[in-house]
């Protein structure tokens, strides 16, 4: 049995260690309520401005004008792989990545032979796990969780479209994990680029509407548009649900040392205890000897 003062060290550091979690659960509490809330409003919008593409698209004889909407054959892939900067969010960033590894070696593992399969890693936890799979990252934007804003995110959109365009890429892939609770996190991967429309349902195209200043200019518009509004919103999900994984791990940690607070307490009192228990005996023990 360990000693009454090494007992009381580890008391001492797990009631530090609680004290830590403790505040940090309560920090991502308060931060997971401020990017749900964001992520909420931003579904809506983001799910309405695809069913306006896709209704419009579908009327138009050809979609091919955009550069978007070309799909040719993948030979060079990029995958953007969405993460966090910081850790502690129990398998919040090692899940995410291990599906971004999961696409490269089964969907694309012919461009991943051939050397053809980029990544570009937002969060520096999923650039190190890349590497760590020895995976192609071909460059970074840790930098937008320091301020998560739209403009800051379409510029980083806007980039990767403009790389899709000119030919350097045929398959952009976004993987991330989206928000379901503080407790659940999917993970998932999604075409970001070509934009692949689908037929709508037969009724949104029975109506006669009047487009200015004309169908084909308007889709042109909503595409660029909807793409950013696709790159913002997997941030949004994953930056919510790094939060809502956060929380709950650091709360699980505030249990677990609570937890080994108690067993420790119950083996420091039997410890001691015991100590005193000998200490009587040898007091009586020493007194019998005098007597004899």
């Amino acid at each position: 049995m360990a000693g009454l003062k090494e007992i009381r060290i580890r008391i001492a550091s797990i009631k530090t260690t609680r004290q830590v979690t403790s505040a940090m659960k309560m920090v991502s509490a308060a931060k997971l309520k401020k990017t749900q809330d964001a992520i909420m409003q931003i579904r809506p919008y983001a799910d309405k401005m695809y069913q306006i593409l896709s209704s419009l698209s579908t009327s138009l004889e050809s979609s091919e004008d955009s550069a978007y909407t070309q799909a040719r054959e993948c030979n060079k892939v990029l995958v953007v792989l969405i993460s966090s900067n910081r850790g502690l969010c129990g398998g919040f960033n090692s899940n995410v990545s291990k599906k971004a590894a999961e696409l490269a070696y089964t969907k694309y593992s012919q461009q991943l032979q051939q050397g053809n399969i980029d990544f570009l890693a937002v969060g520096k936890q999923g650039e190190r796990q890349l590497k760590h799979f020895k995976l192609n990252v071909a460059g970074n934007k840790n930098e937008l969780f320091e301020e998560l804003t739209f403009d800051n995110v379409s510029a980083i959109a806007t980039e990767v479209m403009q790389k899709f365009a000119n030919g350097e890429y045929d398959c952009v892939e976004l993987v991330y994990n989206q928000f379901k609770n503080a407790a659940v996190q999917i993970g998932t991967a999604e075409k970001f680029l070509p934009v692949e429309m689908e037929e709508g349902e037969e009724e949104t195209t029975n109506f006669d509407f009047i487009y200015e200043p004309s169908k084909e200019y308007i889709i042109q518009e909503l595409i660029p548009r909807s793409l950013k509004i696709q790159f913002y919103k997997a941030l949004l999900d994953s930056h919510a649900a790094e939060h809502g994984a956060r929380m709950t791990a650091m709360h699980q940690a505030t249990d677990n040392a609570s937890e080994m607070l108690n067993d420790l307490t119950l083996q420091y009192n039997k410890a001691r205890q015991a100590t005193i228990t000998n200490e009587i005996l040898e007091i009586v023990s020493g007194a019998e000897a005098l007597k004899g």
